[in-house]
């Protein structure tokens, strides 16, 4: 059974194709949802998956690509359905 989450991952996140590596992984793993850069710096991923592809994701999104910083995570639980894919929203 999926789950939704809201992450929102703060650091060096912006500029360094975060974004893009992140809609590899989350293909990889068949994880349905979006990610989008936020303007306080940080990105956002609203995502549906299952527990197991959750813990890989997440902790793939603790390190990100080779030149990210990631400081924290924030991770909440969405009510939101309806993901048919994973895309890279502006």
């Amino acid at each position: 059974m999926n789950i939704q989450r809201k992450i929102v991952v703060r650091g060096k996140v912006q500029g360094v194709d975060f974004r893009n590596a992140n809609w590899r992984k989350a293909m990889e793993l068949g994880i349905r949802g979006s990610v989008r850069n936020l303007d306080d710096g940080s990105v956002e991923i609203l995502a549906s998956a299952t527990d197991k592809e959750f813990i890989i994701f997440e902790n793939w999104c603790r390190e990100g690509p080779s030149h990210a910083r990631v400081d924290r995570l924030e991770i909440s639980e969405l009510d939101q359905t309806g993901f048919t894919d994973f895309s890279i929203d502006d």
